[in-house]
């Protein structure tokens, strides 16, 4: 069994193992048949030069580096190389559209943006010419912006040497050419990523992960899948979601294991990939598994395939096990907020275990259930799950909307509130009931109501909006909004067309007015009964 790993930071993990085991897979990324593959010691490299590069651009303690890109070696090179200067990385989504990404970029408050051209169908590029067309008429350092006064560089990520670059933005591959950096500014206290996630607010939230921290959590992630150095992990979901940075990142790297971040989720292209990596664990979703079940024979023709994690139903996690030929795959429970997981169950646990619980808690958190009184309840009962230790130490920012979350998100002794219904049983597993929120979680992605509601609420046809989730077979759930209009008013599909896609309600119905109770409060269980029939309806 592998000891925990000594190392401060994440950076400081990398050095470490290009060190002790210079020569061992770290990293494959990209497409199969065409991805980059390092060792240890070029991925150590590779995050030095981007250290020296990025810290000449003036990323360093108090000076973030945004992130917007998709799984790619650069992703890691520019993540490390950020946190060796001392800088925290906020990790953007590449599904982000203008309206989004305006909000990111105001509050996260970084001097330097690397970012792709386009990841798949976003055009990332384009929305950014929304919000900052000066970069398109200076060269660098000769453009600023006072929607984003912090926001002085951008850097674009040039793997093929015909991308297009806007006059005032620097070449990734330029900028790199440089000297690797011997220094690490980082300390294991400090903050290594900016994670968005959906909450109550309109907008994401903003949620800081330690550095020390998310390599721990990621170790014991990483031994409840009975992880070795000769693993080698896939990873079809973004690196910049927590299932990612905050999970399959330091799980992988904490055992000296090798990451397989595929670019693109395609069941063909992951079987491919799976096989010629001969790949040892996955990082699954019910949507992902019911998309390699309609190429099952392939997939358990790789015979490499052992453990891994999901989420779902008894019925989903059975069908990894089955139809897919993962013995010894892990449910999970957590959040963003908890590191990505707070509970795992082991891998060689009983199947039965595994299929209708999601684990006791990872070693170093604490877990209670209470009632809506905030009484602790006993074992056995269900209520809100709440969790303390490798949690967050609340929200980034200091407006009163984030302060306000905070106040809602921790209790005054540190307790993390998950918002969802679940029991700890008497062996110490927890067992899932349901959410008490009105969160919606599609495909394994949390989205506010509220958020959907205020981008759609800034169209001038819509009177009034409310946002719903509704149970969807293969997503978990799908985005449901119902919408008034002003007279005369009509909305079409491309009027939707601005928000992340996995935001995009799956129908919008327009009413003549929402359910309302005698008091005039919105009965939003009346269109969640609504809002289910209809997908029901739609098969």
């Amino acid at each position: 069994m592998p000891d925990l790993p000594a190392s401060p930071t994440l950076p400081a993990l990398v050095a470490d193992l290009a060190a002790a085991t210079p020569d061992a897979p770290a990293l494959v990324a990209g497409a199969p048949g065409a991805a980059t593959e390092w060792t240890y010691r070029e991925l150590d490299d590779a995050a030095r030069r981007a250290a020296t590069a990025l810290a000449a651009l003036g990323a360093g303690p108090d000076a973030p580096v945004a992130l917007l890109a998709g799984n790619s070696a650069e992703w890691l090179a520019a993540t490390l190389g950020a946190m060796r200067t001392g800088a925290r990385v906020d990790a953007v989504n590449t599904w982000v559209k203008a309206w989004d990404l305006r909000h990111l970029l105001a509050t996260c408050g970084a001097p330097v943006l690397v970012m792709d051209a386009a990841v798949r169908s976003s055009d990332l590029l384009g929305a950014l010419r929304e919000l900052l067309p000066q970069l398109w008429d200076a060269d660098p350092g000769g453009w600023s912006s006072t929607e984003f006064p912090a926001l002085r560089e951008v850097v674009v990520i040039d793997r093929d040497p015909g991308t297009d670059v806007p006059r005032g933005a620097r070449r990734w591959s330029t900028i790199t050419d440089v000297a690797p950096s011997d220094t690490c500014a980082a300390g294991p206290d400090d903050t290594a990523f900016v994670l968005y996630t959906s909450g109550s607010t309109r907008h994401p939230k903003a949620v800081p992960l330690l550095q020390r921290d998310t390599i721990v959590n990621g170790f014991h992630i990483g031994e409840r899948m009975g992880l070795g150095a000769a693993d080698r992990v896939w990873l079809g979901s973004p690196l910049f979601w927590s299932f990612g940075a905050a999970n399959a990142l330091p799980a992988t790297f904490s055992h000296g294991a090798c990451l397989v971040a595929q670019d693109q989720f395609e069941p063909a292209a992951t079987v491919a990939m799976l096989a010629e990596q001969r790949c040892t664990a996955a990082y699954l979703l019910p949507s992902l598994a019911d998309a390699l079940a309609g190429v099952a024979e392939q997939v358990r023709a790789v015979t490499t395939l052992r453990t891994g994690l999901s989420i779902g139903r008894p019925d989903e996690l059975h069908r990894i096990v089955d139809v897919l030929d993962i013995p010894e795959i892990c449910n999970i429970y957590g959040s963003t907020e908890t590191y990505g997981n707070c509970c795992v169950t082991p891998h060689d646990a009983p199947l039965e275990l595994r299929l209708t619980t999601q684990g006791p808690a990872l070693p170093g958190n604490e877990l209670r259930v209470v009632d809506d009184s905030g009484a602790t309840l006993p074992v056995g009962e269900f209520g809100e799950l709440q969790v303390r230790g490798r949690v967050m130490h609340g929200y980034l920012g200091d407006d009163a909307e984030t302060a306000d979350n905070n106040a809602k998100a921790l209790t005054p002794d540190g307790w993390y509130r998950t918002g969802d219904r679940l029991r700890i049983r008497d062996d110490g597993f927890v067992e899932f009931g349901a959410r008490l929120t009105d969160m919606i979680k599609t495909n394994g992605i949390n989205v506010a109501p509220a958020e959907v509601e205020g981008f759609l609420s800034t169209h001038p046809a819509v009177a009034e909006v409310a946002v719903v989730g509704a149970p969807h077979p293969a997503r978990g759930e799908v985005v449901m909004a119902f919408a008034t209009l002003v007279p005369g008013s009509a909305v079409t599909g491309a009027d939707r067309a601005s928000i992340a896609g996995y935001k995009v309600p799956w129908e919008v119905v327009v009413v003549e007015a929402l359910p309302r109770t005698t008091t005039g409060k919105l009965t939003r269980l009346t269109l969640a009964e609504d809002a289910a029939e209809r997908v029901r309806r739609a098969g």
